[in-house]
């Protein structure tokens, strides 16, 4: 279920627990993502990810290396007889995370959907600035179409902040290329325009977890070049043309500095007449669903987002439907 307006806390969140994570990320006077540099800033959340409880068991969880490259995944299998096959592209400003740091919820991904989940430790930033992430997010649906889809099986390529960017920008780029391009597109508080020009940035930039210091870090990490930042083969709201683009969900979080530019990305998929599913939901922020042991909303919503995966596979489309809609 969704949240209401009436469901809010005062302070505007959807529960105590996200509530309590604001106010901790307002006390916060630690060094910034800037500050501390790349390395700290994975290997702090390395240490986060260990305190975390594991995931749900999955029938069969294995790693491999694939593509040209020998791109590392990790195969998350349901059962026996998968429905599909989700190819997922964690969130970390294109610096930070990993296959671990996404495992709980691929794994809850793959028991929601029935589907296989392929999650994708691409190379990331500074090491690898652009386009080395995108080369890896489409190598990985090409290997996923090409080895994992059995009997016409729907192909969804999923991505949540960053990994949601990469999502988009290897939809666009596979419809370009000759594909195979996927069946749809997931893409959670999504970067869709590297410029940081939307007013959210501004508005839900200090306080609220994600702060736009850290996004710009990120996006100076994966793009140096300014003058590059608004190319559309890095900004997947400034390409010239959207249509042919695969059915989307796209989700954003009221207090998120990237929520703009994801409620604008939705828009412009929509009016290029791709069948869009879009929700702003309320109360929560930047990173919600990686944060489903610390809130129940934010879990609900969790629950909520995977649904709509499992229909695009079923064949339901994205399309408008409950909570579609800014």
């Amino acid at each position: 279920m969704g949240i209401t307006e009436q469901e809010l806390s005062p302070e505007g969140l959807a529960d105590a627990e996200l509530a309590a994570f604001v106010e901790a990320v307002r006390r916060d006077t630690g060094p910034t993502a800037r500050e501390s540099g790349a390395e700290a800033v994975r290997a702090a959340q390395r240490l986060r990810v260990r305190s975390r409880p594991v995931g749900p068991e999955v029938a069969e969880v294995r790693e491999a290396a694939v593509g040209r490259r020998g791109l590392p995944v990790r195969l998350y299998r349901p059962a026996p007889r998968p429905h599909g096959v989700v190819v997922f592209l964690h969130g970390g400003m294109w610096t930070i995370g990993d296959l671990d740091s996404h495992d709980r919820l691929c794994r809850r991904l793959a028991l929601a959907t029935g589907a296989v989940v392929v999650a994708v430790d691409y190379r990331r930033a500074p090491e690898h600035p652009a386009p080395a992430a995108v080369d890896d997010a489409v190598d990985a649906v090409r290997w996923a179409a090409a080895e994992q889809v059995r009997g016409g099986e729907p192909l969804i390529v999923m991505g949540d902040s960053a990994g949601g960017h990469l999502a988009a920008l290897a939809c666009l780029r596979l419809r370009d290329e000759g594909g195979p391009l996927p069946q749809g597109q997931v893409l959670a508080y999504p970067n869709t325009d590297l410029t940081l020009s939307h007013p959210s940035v501004r508005e839900k930039g200090t306080g609220w977890g994600l702060s736009a210091d850290d996004l710009a870090w990120g996006v100076e990490g994966w793009v140096p070049d300014p003058a590059l930042r608004a190319d559309p083969a890095v900004s997947p709201l400034r390409a010239a043309d959207h249509t042919g683009l695969p059915p989307a969900v796209v989700v954003t979080a009221e207090h998120d500095p990237l929520r703009d530019e994801g409620d604008a990305y939705a828009a412009v998929l929509a009016a290029a007449g791709v069948p869009v599913r879009h929700r702003r939901e309320p109360g929560v922020v930047h990173g919600f669903l990686t944060m489903d042991t610390l809130s129940p909303a934010a879990a609900a919503l969790g629950d909520r987002l995977f649904a709509d995966v499992a229909e695009l596979i079923t064949g339901a489309g994205a399309g408008p439907g409950p909570g579609a809609g800014a």
